[in-house]
C-alpha cells in the first residue's frame, strides 16, 4: 500500500513540476516584446590579405631514419 502512495506522490509532482515550468515557458512568451524589423545592412568592404611566396630549397638533404624504443 505505500508502494501506491509513493507512486502516487512521484506522479503528482512530476506532473505539478511540469505543468509549472511550461507556464513559466508560455508567460515569458507571452510577455516578449515585438521584435522591431531589420533593415538590410550594408555588404561590408572586403577584406585583402597579403600572402609572401613560400621560398624553396635548391637542395634537399637524405630523409633522417627514425627509431623508436622498444
Amino acid at each position: 500500500m505505500g508502494f501506491l502512495y509513493l507512486l502516487l506522490t512521484f506522479l503528482a509532482c512530476f506532473i505539478l513540476v511540469h505543468f509549472v515550468k511550461l507556464a513559466f515557458l508560455g508567460w515569458q512568451y507571452i510577455k516578449k516584446p515585438a521584435e522591431p524589423e531589420k533593415k538590410p545592412e550594408p555588404k561590408p568592404e572586403p577584406v585583402y590579405y597579403i600572402v609572401e611566396k613560400k621560398r624553396t630549397r635548391k637542395s634537399y638533404t637524405a630523409p633522417k631514419e627514425i627509431q623508436f624504443k622498444k
